[in-house]
C-alpha cells in the first residue's frame, strides 16, 4: 500500500516491538505511528529508537513513507534522542506530544530540519494555540489528544464529549484556516467495543476531522468502512453531478435546486469513494 496524502487511520505500534511493525503495516492502516513515547517505558527508550533505526534501514520506500514517529515530549530528556534517530533513518514525519505553542513546533524543526509535524494537542493551552500552531512552518495536521484534554480540564473520561467540543471546534477551524488537512481524531481505548468505535468517529466528522488514531488493527477496518461512502449517497452524488451538468448553475433533482455546495459535496463523495 502506498502512503496517502491525507491518511485516515494512524494506527500505533509501541517503538520496542519491532515484530509489530510488519503487522501494523500490513493491517491497511493509511499511516503507522511508531511510538516512542507512552508506549514505551522509561528503560527501554534507547531499545526502541534503535529498533525504529534497524527497521528504517530495511523498510521499503511505500513503507518509510506511511511511517510518523512519535518522539517524546520536548520537557522530556528523550526527545533529542529521538528526533536524531529519526532525522539518521530519514523518517521525516514527527508526531510532536504535548504541543502548545507554534515554539515547540520551530523547536522540532531546528533539531529535525527535514521533519514535518503532526501536531498532538492534548492541553487548555494547547488549544488556546491552535491557531498559531497550525500556522507554524512544517505543520502538516494537527492531531486531538482527548484523553489527556479531559484530564486536563478534569473531565469525566467516559462521558466527555460535550466539553470536548469547543477544542474540537477550534482545532477543525484552526485547520481550515491554515490550508492543512482535516484534524485527527484520539483514540477510542476500548478494545472490542465497535459501537462505541464508530460513535467516537461519527462525533467527530460532526467536528469537521477526517481521521482517527487507532490502538489496534481490528480498528482500522472499522473505521475505512465507515469513512467510505454508501452505494445510496454515491448514486445520489453521480445524479447530481448528471443534473449539473445538463443545466449548469440552474439544475433540478427531486424537486430541489442544485447549487454549488451540492455540487462540491457530490463530487467529494465520489473522491472519497474511489478511495
Amino acid at each position: 500500500m502506498t502512503a496517502r496524502s491525507d491518511p485516515r487511520t494512524y494506527l500505533f505500534v509501541p517503538g520496542n516491538r519491532p515484530d509489530r511493525f510488519g503487522k501494523a503495516l500490513a493491517s491497511g492502516a493509511d499511516a503507522v505511528v511508531l511510538d516512542l513515547e507512552d508506549a514505551v517505558a522509561a528503560d527501554a527508550k534507547d531499545a526502541a529508537r534503535n529498533s525504529v533505526r534497524a527497521w528504517a534501514a530495511e523498510a521499503l520506500p511505500g513503507e518509510r513513507a506511511r511511517a510518523v514517529v512519535r518522539i517524546n515530549d520536548l520537557g522530556s530528556p528523550h526527545a533529542a534522542a529521538d528526533l536524531a534517530a529519526a532525522a539518521e533513518v530519514g523518517l521525516t514525519a514527527v508526531m510532536l506530544p504535548k504541543t502548545e505553542s507554534a515554539d515547540d513546533v520551530a523547536s522540532v524543526r531546528r533539531a529535525a530540519p527535514d521533519a514535518v509535524v503532526l501536531a498532538l494537542v492534548e492541553s487548555a493551552r494547547g488549544i488556546a494555540a491552535a491557531e498559531e500552531i497550525a500556522e507554524a512552518p512544517g505543520i502538516v495536521r494537527l492531531v486531538f489528544g482527548t484523553l489527556d484534554y479531559a484530564l486536563d480540564l478534569d473531565l469525566e473520561l467516559e462521558d466527555a464529549s460535550d466539553g470536548l467540543s469547543y477544542a474540537a471546534g477550534r482545532l477543525a477551524v484552526a485547520s481550515r484556516c491554515a490550508g492543512i488537512a482535516t484534524p485527527v481524531g484520539g483514540v477510542t481505548p476500548q478494545l472490542g467495543d465497535g459501537p462505541r468505535l464508530l460513535a467516537d468517529l461519527a462525533w467527530s466528522r460532526r467536528h469537521g476531522f477526517g481521521a482517527k488514531l487507532c490502538i489496534h488493527p481490528a480498528q482500522v477496518t472499522a473505521i475505512h468502512a465507515a469513512l467510505a461512502p454508501s452505494t445510496k449517497a454515491v448514486e445520489r452524488a453521480r445524479r447530481v453531478l448528471e443534473a449539473d451538468a445538463g443545466s449548469p448553475g440552474a439544475a433540478q433533482l427531486d424537486g430541489r435546486m442544485i447549487d454549488r455546495p451540492v455540487v462540491l459535496a457530490a463530487r467529494r463523495t465520489l473522491a472519497r469513494a474511489a478511495h
